[in-house]
């Protein structure tokens, strides 16, 4: 059984002690995410044929959502850095492929942007 994307993400900012605007920011970020996860996972399908979304790894299909709605949904944040932290992350969180795999599909979406 899934859990309640807020309600999660609520407890990891209660355990972690982040400061208000970057919980401010995670809350956005999540939410966005929610409102546009057709589109985004439409994205990721096209960019990503060979892995469809419920075999791919749950910590790359995240990382590619997160990145994507900030690179396109919320164009609040440079494509490079948007980028580079969605390929930290997997590198951090994914397993030994998913750093390339990320950056792989968040490149052929960047070349279209």
């Amino acid at each position: 059984m899934g859990h309640m994307p807020q309600r999660t993400l609520e407890h990891l900012i209660d355990q972690s002690g982040l400061a208000e605007e970057a919980a401010a920011y995670a809350r956005h970020l999540v939410e966005a995410v929610l409102e546009n996860k057709e589109r985004i996972d439409l994205m990721i399908q096209d960019h990503a044929p060979a892995w469809p979304l419920a075999q791919m790894a749950l910590i790359d299909r995240n990382i590619l959502r997160i990145a994507i709605c900030e690179i396109l949904v919320e164009d609040n944040v440079p494509v490079k850095a948007a980028i580079n932290e969605a390929v930290e992350l997997a590198k951090l969180f994914g397993s030994d492929t998913s750093s390339k795999f990320v950056n792989g599909v968040l490149g052929s979406i960047s070349a279209k942007v």
